[in-house]
């Protein structure tokens, strides 16, 4: 398994432009952008798509993933069936997105149980498995390698925990083994900050450990840091690597330790950054120093990308 560094491009949006962002991180050496998902996804026309690629193409960056915006395909586990196909028109919007970009993996939360009906997560459940054999067939039809359902810190956001990750991807590997042809496969988008705190605050699962059961099944992940339970998310500066609870180095060794139970041959960590405040003439400019900072601690770990 050969591991690349990435950067996933949520911090940018709307503030700069994507030629400053591939132009800040090839100067890094690196090459590939995970997009995150835009507000105007579902109503971009592939020329927009088209015009990204080629943009990257003369930076040598290539977009190899799309993720959607977080919660954006929530309706999955809302029974409303409105809110149901809206999630899934979104979807299938985004695989569509993917297959124009030319990236590998094209990805969506499975979605959000509301915390006043706990009762829909098993139903919400079973809803999404009918869809994703659906969306695997259409993310063949459209050229993307697989779709990725990223795991949460969050019982109400499915799924979370090992045992979750595990029947979801089992589910999903016995469906594309029998539709081979037709189908692409499902995996894991991991981020090494993700554990699970229950309602006291007690860490039940650790970052560590859902990050390394999930390997069996991830094609990529994210990089960011993170506080005790998992309540913030921040990068790897150097007074962030002293307060954060996510050990780049450890992080190394776990995905070194397993280098042979990766479902995949290259596998792409994007470093994720919320960013400073959006829309603040005094916190906006600090995006560039905040990027660079992560991508030298990650690069200092983990070598040239």
């Amino acid at each position: 398994m050969q591991l690349h560094i990435g950067v996933k491009s949520d911090a940018i949006q709307n503030r700069y432009t994507y030629e400053w962002l591939f132009g800040l991180i090839r100067s890094y050496g690196i090459r590939y952008l995970q997009l995150g998902g835009l507000l105007e996804m579902p109503l971009l026309e592939d020329g927009f798509y088209h015009d990204l690629r080629d943009k990257a193409g003369r930076y040598g960056i290539r977009i190899k993933s799309l993720y959607a915006a977080h919660r954006i395909t929530a309706g999955f586990f809302s029974r409303d069936p409105l809110l149901e196909r809206a999630a899934r028109r979104i979807y299938e919007i985004y695989i569509h997105a993917g297959g124009v970009l030319g990236a590998d993996y094209v990805g969506a939360n499975a979605g959000v149980v509301y915390q006043d009906h706990p009762e829909f997560k098993e139903p919400g459940i079973e809803s999404f498995l009918g869809h994703v054999r659906e969306l695997m067939s259409l993310a063949k039809r459209e050229g993307v390698k697989g779709i990725t359902v990223e795991a949460m810190s969050c019982s109400f956001e499915w799924p979370t925990t090992p045992a979750e990750i595990r029947f979801l991807s089992t589910f999903a590997a016995e469906y594309h083994r029998e539709h081979a042809d037709t189908t692409v496969p499902l995996y894991i988008l991991g981020d090494v900050s993700h554990g699970y705190a229950n309602e006291q605050r007690v860490v039940v699962h650790s970052h560590y450990d859902i990050f390394e059961s999930a390997i069996p099944y991830m094609c990529e992940f994210h990089f960011k840091n993170t506080d005790g339970i998992y309540d913030s998310t921040f990068g790897f500066s150097e007074g962030e690597r002293k307060t954060g609870v996510v050990d780049l180095r450890k992080i190394k060794k776990i995905i070194e330790s397993n280098a042979g139970r990766w479902p995949v041959d290259e596998v792409v960590g994007y470093l994720e950054l919320p960013g400073p405040k959006f829309g603040r003439d005094y916190s906006d400019p600090l995006l560039k120093r905040q990027l660079a900072e992560s991508l030298e601690a990650l690069l200092s770990v983990f070598g040239p990308p």
